[in-house]
């Protein structure tokens, strides 16, 4: 593969703490690949066989149930990593990887994980803390959907995206990436109708805009308020 210049890269949370001269050493055992929007990167249930650096695009990780359903787990950025199975002693991966647009990935074979941490302890202190990070996240949605109103939990996850996708426009900010309302239902843990409805209402309210595979977060602060509101203190 052609060289990746560091300087793009070591600015990254994964590289926090690692020399230039490692960094080299730690970019030598990847390679990089193309995927195309709405291409799979990796299944639920296939062996882990790599880890993942997305540097560009976005990356959907969803999880099957035993019944059936779809469940978004969440959302990959630009400089962020996944498939991270080897961390949590998993030999299988959790969920499947999915391009919602076209991306490019710098791919480690499980296999290097061992003797990349043990020669470079940064690599590892900042993959746990990564790990860490996401099961707090993990935690928080479970408590979202056990204390509260659909309302709130769409409310929560329009902001989580736009926060960690979110482009200002003039007229609000916009999730940067294809998000349909079958996938808002998926991470918030109820039906596309209910979705629709409550989005349209918020639509005729002009706090959101949206379209195939597009929302506009037109009036922020109120959504932090719908986020927010206390569960006795409105129906969803």
């Amino acid at each position: 593969m052609a060289k990746v210049d560091t300087s793009l890269v070591a600015h990254l949370p994964l590289f926090a703490g690692v020399t230039p001269e490692a960094l080299d050493e730690i970019l030598r055992e990847a390679r990089s690949a193309r995927y195309p929007k709405n291409s799979v990167i990796f299944e639920q249930g296939a062996d882990a066989q790599s880890f993942f650096l997305l540097l560009h695009g976005h990356v959907r990780a969803a999880k099957t149930t035993p019944t059936g359903e779809q469940i978004v787990v969440r959302y990959v950025a630009p400089g962020e990593t996944f498939g991270l199975a080897m961390a949590i002693g998993a030999v299988q991966y959790p969920a499947t990887a999915l391009a919602v647009d076209d991306s490019v990935v710098l791919i480690w074979p499980t296999s290097a994980w061992p003797r990349l941490v043990e020669r470079f302890p940064s690599l590892a202190a900042n993959t746990l803390q990564t790990v860490g990070t996401r099961l707090q996240e993990s935690h928080t949605r479970i408590l979202e959907m056990s204390t509260q109103q659909v309302e709130q939990r769409i409310a929560h996850a329009l902001l989580r995206l736009a926060k960690q996708s979110g482009k200002k426009l003039d007229h609000g900010i916009e999730i940067d990436f294809p998000i349909s309302r079958q996938d808002i239902a998926q991470m918030t843990g109820t039906t596309l109708h209910t979705v629709s409805r409550i989005l349209s209402g918020w639509e005729s309210q002009g706090l959101v805009e949206s379209g195939r595979q597009r929302i506009i977060l037109r009036e922020p602060h109120r959504i932090v308020v719908l986020a927010e509101r206390s569960a006795d203190s409105g129906a969803a």
